[in-house]
């Protein structure tokens, strides 16, 4: 179990660190920039963008995992009033300059509510958007709330919505989780029909996101570099689900999809997420986690986070 979490803690800050090195590339530019593919977090190109990135450093996406991590060590529960009041110092320090713009927009709309009632702001920003409104925030940071052996489903909605409301999120949240927590604590594989189950419950046009991931095995249909729709919640989930249907390894898995492009930091943040709690930590390439910025910083709150969810079970 203890591999199988710490595979997921590190798959999550993996695939973030490399998948910067193609967000929001097409597919052919990724291709221009990286003829033998990106493989390697010292190859990342230093385009304006990312001019001054620390080879190895992850982005917002685990830094909000990082964020309630510490919120769980703690208060040893998910809290969202502690989650609401973290978010916003972080994003008062650090987030505003990295953040995607519907978690901006949350955190800005009204912190004193907001600190006391974060769900309420996320859904009055979500209703002044026309109610249409469902990018990936909030599953970029799912992967540790299927590791908290508690409420899975009920703490991936209530974290989820504190940013990201739309129905959609909720139901990629809930599905990431809950595929993680049975990896883990049930040493079991969800099935497509399991999925389906779970996610509909949230949002019926899942069903065909799920599909999708499952019937294809060249990931090019899932079309993750739509230059449109790439940050939408379910083309990344449908990212990580081909992956946990198809990879052949985590590598194979972090490798194809972060050369496919587009939002590709949370698209291999959830998916080496997924895939490391499936291969576990000792499947990991060495090289993926000994080049981590912060490596050591990173391996102790992970460490603390799995020794105090194994004594509490």
């Amino acid at each position: 179990m203890k591999d199988k979490m710490l595979g997921c803690l590190f798959g999550q800050a993996i695939g973030d660190a490399l998948g910067f090195g193609t967000e929001a590339m097409s597919k052919t530019e990724v291709r221009t920039n990286y003829p033998n593919g990106l493989t390697k977090y010292s190859d990342i190109i230093q385009d304006e963008r990312r001019k001054g990135w620390p080879i190895g450093y992850w982005t917002d996406d685990t830094e909000m995992v990082l964020l309630i991590l510490d919120s769980i060590l703690e208060d040893k529960r998910i809290s969202i009033l502690t989650l609401s009041r973290k978010f916003l110092d972080w994003y008062d320090v650090m987030g505003y300059k990295c953040c995607g713009s519907l978690t901006k927009k949350v955190l800005n709309f009204a912190p004193p509510i907001y600190a006391k009632d974060p769900i309420v702001v996320s859904k009055k920003v979500w209703e002044l958007k026309g109610r249409d409104n469902a990018p990936n925030g909030g599953l970029m940071r799912t992967s540790i709330i299927g590791l908290w052996p508690y409420e899975v489903e009920t703490n991936a909605m209530n974290v989820c919505q504190m940013t990201h409301f739309d129905p959609r999120c909720v139901a990629s949240c809930v599905v990431a989780s809950k595929i993680i927590f049975d990896i883990v604590r049930n040493n079991h594989e969800l099935t497509k029909d399991e999925i389906i189950s779970i996610g509909t419950q949230f949002s019926p046009d899942i069903e065909e996101w799920i599909e999708l991931a499952y019937n294809n095995h060249d990931i090019c249909a899932l079309e993750l570099d739509d230059r449109d729709t790439m940050a939408y919640t379910y083309r990344s989930l449908s990212a990580a689900l081909w992956c946990y249907w198809h990879a052949q390894s985590f590598e194979h898995g972090l490798l194809t999809v972060v050369n496919e492009g587009g939002d590709a930091d949370t698209n291999a943040a959830i998916a080496c997420a997924i895939l490391g709690a499936k291969f576990g930590y000792k499947a990991i390439p060495d090289y993926y986690i000994d080049n981590l910025h912060n490596r050591a910083l990173y391996s102790h709150k992970a460490e603390a986070f799995v020794d105090q969810v194994l004594n509490t079970i």
